[in-house]
Parts: structure tokens; sequence; C-alpha cells
């Protein structure tokens, strides 16, 4: 299935940020193509996905969590839920990893 995304205002800054910043070429380089998975395979490996268990939506949805990196300290990560509406993903978070 095919998902549209919605980044949520604080998602979009962050995007922004690593848009903004050269020394941010590779993280954004790693960021855009985990969404564009996310788009057409939420199960690709490379992602990891998996339920994030310590932060719920703004209407209490599962949130989860796909990874952008790997093996790499701070590696990036994304926090999203489904919806509102069927068909679509909504971005929460795009931070590195503590």
């Amino acid at each position: 299935m095919f998902f549209n995304l919605r980044f949520d205002a604080i998602a979009r800054e962050q995007l922004q940020e690593l848009e903004n910043n050269p020394s941010f070429k590779r993280i954004l380089k790693d960021v855009r193509k985990a969404l564009g998975w996310m788009q057409i395979d939420l199960r690709h490996p490379s992602l990891n996905t998996h339920e994030f268990h310590d932060f719920r939506g703004r209407q209490g949805e599962k949130v989860f969590e796909s990874y952008a990196q790997h093996k790499t300290p701070g590696a990036y990560r994304i926090l999203w839920h489904y919806g509102p509406e069927k068909g679509l993903i909504t971005i929460l978070l795009i931070i590195p990893h503590p």
C-alpha cells in the first residue's frame, strides 16, 4: 500500500533544518531515503519499524519508530503514526537517537 506523508509542524521544522544546513547533507539523504521507503513499504528491513512505547500521538495513536540511519553515533530516527485519514502517515519527529 502507498502512503502519503503529512509532517507535523515540529517534523517540518526539523526537516527544513536538515535541508538548510550543508553539514547535514548525508543525514538529509538518509532521511529522504527512509521517507521514500515508508511511503511504499513500511516493512522494508532497513527501516526496522517498530512501536515506540514511550510516546503517543495527540489523539492517543500508537507511535512507531523507523530508522533513517544504522550503526552511526546519533543515528537519525523518524517517529510517526497512522492517520488521521486512511493511507496517510503523520511524521511527528525526525531526531537523532540519544
